[in-house]
């Protein structure tokens, strides 16, 4: 009877209850993270924090000040370890804060994430008042079209129409591209999940091949029949591939 009740309690005490935090891209929404949360919240506490991407002082430090914020919120939930998972611009986010507190981070997750390469508004972005281009760019981001809804694009549209916001995500968009990770990744020497869609055209697969060679401890899963952002399209792939990640 004692070493049956030994067993279980072993059991019990073996599931990670490491904290999750999700990170947003640019445009991303905390709705975006909704079926993870619900997924993964009952055995671990889940943090999807609103990062500060339209703040004026962006401008002048790009990365640096998400970078800032992410240290400050953590420290405010009072956390030792953390999982970090970033899509697109949030995954550039991850990398640099785990390379500044590599004790900090048990395992990274990146999901289209930015840092190498993206394909993004950073180029081109000056055609804000074009409502048909930013149509075209919000459906760029999904392969299933559908998902780029008229209330979405009209989001998008009309955050872009305030000078000071759209200024900020220029400078966010073109530090995503300019600020590259290639030659600091192999420093990261924690498991990292590089979860990608097939589709993905705005961080295509090649680049998450990249990243799979540059990292020293790092499992790539693709997603089929998925764009650039796979937990929304595809969240209960995403969710099994997470989960075993975490588990493993």
């Amino acid at each position: 009877m004692n070493s049956q009740i030994l067993v279980l309690e072993k059991e019990t005490t073996s599931i990670d209850t490491t904290p999750l935090i999700l990170l947003h891209g640019l445009f991303g929404s905390l709705s975006n993270w909704q079926k993870v949360e619900s997924e993964f919240s009952a055995h671990r506490k889940v943090l999807v924090p609103e990062l500060p991407v339209y703040d004026r002082s962006l401008r002048s430090s790009k990365l640096d000040k998400l970078v800032t914020f992410l240290e400050q919120y953590i420290e405010r939930q009072d956390l030792d370890k953390v999982v970090l998972v970033g899509n697109s611009l949030g995954g550039h986010l991850a990398q640099l804060y785990t390379l500044r507190h590599p004790g900090k981070v048990k395992k990274l997750v990146l999901v289209g994430s930015s840092g190498l390469y993206e394909n993004s508004f950073g180029g081109t972005f000056p055609r804000v008042k074009d409502f048909s281009y930013i149509r075209e760019r919000v459906a760029y981001t999904f392969f299933k079209k559908e998902h780029a809804t008229d209330v979405l694009v009209q989001k998008v549209f009309q955050t872009l129409q305030i000078p000071a916001k759209a200024s900020s995500i220029i400078t966010l968009a073109r530090a995503a591209q300019t600020e590259n990770m290639a030659e600091y990744l192999s420093h990261i020497k924690i498991p990292v999940l590089l979860l990608w869609g097939v589709q993905d055209e705005i961080t295509p697969i090649e680049v998450a091949h990249h990243f799979h060679r540059l990292l020293p401890n790092a499992t790539l899963r693709l997603i089929n029949e998925c764009g650039h952002v796979p937990m929304v399209e595809q969240p209960e792939q995403f969710n099994q591939y997470l989960r075993v990640f975490l588990e493993g």
